[in-house]
């Protein structure tokens, strides 16, 4: 996996404990059905969109596309929230998106 970003690894060394319990629920939550690691990003992408949050769009994406998604893929995630969230929100996802390629 590429090397996180440095405040999130200031985070693990600030709070150590409290990051190892975020770990170990996002694995929890990873493991808890059937989907695959693919499938949890993008949704994961989709859900970092429509908060607009820029790091955790980065951070989502990046992650699809280790678990094997195509930066179409990836796009369409974001593309198919236009009726939901609107075109505005969702040109600025893509341009954070767009920011990996």
């Amino acid at each position: 996996m590429s090397e996180m970003p440095k405040f999130y690894q200031k985070l693990q060394k600030d709070y150590k404990d409290v990051m190892q319990a975020v770990d170990q629920l996002g694995k929890a939550v990873q493991n808890a059905g059937p989907l695959d690691a693919k499938m949890a990003q993008l949704i994961k992408l989709a859900a970092a969109a429509t908060q607009k949050s820029e790091g955790a769009v980065h951070s989502h994406a990046r992650r699809a596309i280790e678990a094997g998604a195509s930066p179409e893929e990836v796009r369409h995630a974001v593309i198919l929230l236009v009726p939901t969230i609107g075109y505005p929100n969702v040109a600025a996802a893509l341009s954070w998106v767009q920011d990996l390629f």
